[in-house]
């Protein structure tokens, strides 16, 4: 099966799809529309060959995406308080008057770092802060394994629990949706809800999937830089010591699961390969859900416009409400 570059996202009540010179988020809104708001995209990576080096490549597209994908979750949270705001609007009988609303490149940056300081806090420093007290930080590998299974064990509860509230369970629909049309795009298949919902949800280049392979590579990486440090030393790093060692390898634990997980996309079809991704795709059971046609048609309508294919009359291009 073909690995093509398209990636996606789940955002509120729609899909964010990415080629490589687009990014479109489609959003369906309460008169049954599809709103749709494409924008010309270039990864630094394809702008600047050095930043295109193994390795390098996936560090600074973990922190690229993850600008787009706030940026993305902040049209579709404008669209949705539009809504609500429109039906208030109605209800009191007063005309309701949309406001053009810009991005703030600030708040961006700064909801960009919050999300990775929270990020960094919970599922980074608490897991290496409980091995601690646990006693164990003499043995490397002991100290790293146990550390890693707490981040793994936090993850998967925390997934796990938001899966139950209804708004994330819509959006793990959404996210199944994007899967399922990435899939039907890869197959070369007709672009269609009915075709498309053939397909399944669970997708080896998926963002649930990295995070897995990232838990699993820092464990043999950081207990390589653990060993080396005590080794140089003669004495086990302390928690924050160890916590900046950590840190500070962690562009490189992202470089090299990004291609990892580009391998494996690639390899798929592989019989050990298919072997590797079976925990990644079992995580994915409870990151996604089976989505409605509905959703389907969203999800491909962001698919369509991402990849320049004309989309249905309903739909509205470049909505400048983001």
């Amino acid at each position: 099966m073909p690995d093509l570059n398209i990636g996606g996202q789940a955002v509120i009540e729609g899909v964010m799809m990415r080629s490589s010179d687009k990014i479109s988020t489609a959003v369906r809104i309460p008169n049954g529309e599809i709103l749709i708001k494409t924008e010309d995209y270039k990864s630094l990576s394809a702008r600047y060959k050095i930043i295109n080096l193994p390795l390098l490549r996936g560090a600074v597209s973990f922190v690229e995406m993850m600008i787009v994908g706030i940026k993305t979750l902040n049209f579709s949270a404008d669209i949705a308080m539009q809504e609500v705001e429109k039906e208030e609007a109605e209800k009191k009988g007063e005309e309701y008057k949309s406001e053009e609303k810009k991005s703030n490149g600030w708040m961006l940056a700064l909801s960009a770092i919050f999300a990775l300081g929270f990020g960094i806090a919970i599922f980074f420093f608490t897991p290496l802060l409980l091995s601690d007290l646990f006693g164990i930080n003499k043995d490397a590998v002991a100290f790293n394994l146990v550390a890693g299974a707490i981040r793994l064990t936090m993850f998967v509860l925390y997934v796990w629990g938001i899966s139950f509230f209804s708004e994330f369970n819509r959006i793990f629909q959404y996210h199944g949706a994007e899967h399922k049309s990435i899939y039907a795009y890869e197959m070369g298949d007709e672009l269609t809800p009915e075709i498309a919902a053939k397909h399944t949800r669970l997708h080896p280049r998926c963002g649930t999937s990295f995070i897995l392979i990232v838990a699993l590579l820092a464990m043999i990486i950081y207990a390589i830089s653990d060993t080396i440090y005590t080794i140089q030393t003669g004495a086990p790093p302390t928690l924050f010591v160890r916590f900046g060692i950590h840190f500070s390898l962690l562009p490189f634990v992202a470089g090299a699961s990004y291609e990892l997980l580009k391998i494996s996309g690639k390899t798929r079809d592989n019989a050990f390969t298919k072997f590797l991704i079976k925990p990644g795709l079992w995580l994915q059971l409870i990151t996604t859900k089976e989505p409605s046609k509905e959703q389907l048609e969203v999800a491909l309508a962001a698919l369509k416009a991402s990849l320049g294919i004309e989309t249905k009359p309903s739909t509205v291009e470049n909505n400048p409400a983001a």
